[in-house]
């Protein structure tokens, strides 16, 4: 369903896939993490970290375990030490690259508008 089929029936934004939409993704550091593991997975924290650079360790948590709950990425810890945790994105996040690639391909023609 489209937004058209919502037109002048909405209530409340939540009840409407791009509420729900929104929900999965929506925040400041989401897509961000989506766009990068689209571009190189599997990735670790660390690397997440680095590449992203102004997120904090907490917040970057946070984020990979809501996506985790979320079904849209899937966490592997290997048992040794130190610590090593990968994450990639799962066949339900893969479904939202068109998406995303979508909104790069907006950016590109209005970046210089």
């Amino acid at each position: 369903m489209g937004m058209a089929e919502y037109k002048g029936q909405v209530k409340n934004i939540q009840d409407t896939p791009f509420g729900y939409t929104l929900s999965l993704i929506g925040g400041k550091w989401k897509m961000v993490i989506i766009y990068l593991l689209a571009e190189n997975q599997p990735v670790r924290f660390n690397d997440l970290k680095r590449q992203i650079g102004s997120i904090t360790f907490k917040i970057l948590s946070s984020q990979l375990k809501e996506l985790e709950s979320d079904g849209l990425i899937d966490r592997k810890e290997y048992p040794q030490i130190p610590p090593k945790v990968e994450y990639r994105l799962t066949a339900k996040a893969e479904t939202l690259l068109p998406v995303l690639e979508g909104l790069c391909e907006w950016g590109a023609k209005n970046r210089n508008k």
